[in-house]
């Protein structure tokens, strides 16, 4: 666990539960970093934020302890599988006492969050229906760009990301400190992407898609992600703190990403390579 300071009554903290992208790897040799595909957990306080319900989620599920009632917000960047595919398995969608709210914002006006979920669970992809689950459970629809308040003292900023079918990337505000996250988007040919440059402008802890080096990174052009060496120069030129690498490739080994993490320390001392059970405070 990598602690930024110690820990305070209004504590704001991001811990990763699934560091992986397009789909969930196992093995030995993807042991240090993790398999799971994306899920962030960031804590405001009292209030709890997910980001993303990859296969990562079930483990948070389990961690939150079951006697306890859990009012939470899960905000997806986008439905592609391997972002939304642990949502049936989240343990805190199944108890009665508990309230979650999902939310996108890159769905409207065509779809609604409601309707992706009903047709991912429903026959012959999945056994049970949304309705299957007992806790208070809310979809929420909004427009990328939008900015608002889900929790007392809690504001979000989104921006639209570069990704097929649409994405949305998040800017968490809470008491004087910020937090984004910011996959899956494709950089741009023509320079920075002014929008995101915008939301992660002199943020303390910058999440990035990562997915590739600069080097592999043509034979992928257009298939929506970005390089580590990318977001560090968004970092840069917005002045962010802490940039933190996200969404390995599934070809990327601990072999591998022990390589990308020696570069990113050279290219930008303090870059931190995404884990799971790895725990930032701004």
């Amino acid at each position: 666990m990598e602690v930024g300071k110690v820990a305070q009554a209004e504590d704001f903290y991001v811990r990763f539960w699934g560091v992986r992208g397009s789909i969930a790897c196992a093995g030995h040799e993807f042991e240090r970093y993790g398999g799971n595909t994306s899920c962030v957990e960031i804590r405001c306080g009292k209030h709890i934020l997910v980001f993303d319900g990859g296969t990562g989620i079930r483990a948070l599920g389990a961690a939150l302890k079951p006697e306890e009632p859990v009012d939470l917000d899960l905000f997806l960047s986008h439905s592609h599988f391997d972002h939304i595919v642990g949502i049936p398995f989240f343990g805190s969608l199944f108890n009665a006492q508990n309230k979650v709210r999902l939310w996108a914002g890159h769905l409207l006006p065509d779809r609604t969050l409601k309707d992706v979920m009903g047709k991912m669970m429903a026959a012959p992809l999945f056994p049970v229906p949304p309705e299957i689950f007992a806790a208070q459970t809310s979809f929420l629809d909004f427009r990328a760009g939008e900015s608002f308040e889900p929790r007392a003292g809690v504001r979000l900023a989104t921006a639209s990301l570069n990704h097929p079918n649409h994405a949305t990337g998040y800017r968490v505000e809470f008491d004087g400190h910020s937090i984004c996250y910011v996959t899956d988007t494709e950089h741009k040919k023509e320079g920075p992407d002014q929008g995101i440059l915008k939301l992660i402008r002199d943020a303390d802890i910058v999440i990035y898609d990562s997915t590739y080096t600069d080097e592999e990174y043509p034979r992928f052009a257009g298939w929506g992600h970005s390089t580590w060496q990318e977001g560090v120069r968004l970092a840069e030129a917005a002045n962010a703190k802490r940039l933190v690498i996200f969404h390995h490739d599934p070809s990327h080994d601990d072999t591998i990403m022990d390589r990308i993490a020696e570069a990113a320390e050279k290219m930008r001392p303090g870059t931190v390579v995404a884990r799971e059970g790895l725990t930032l405070r701004p």
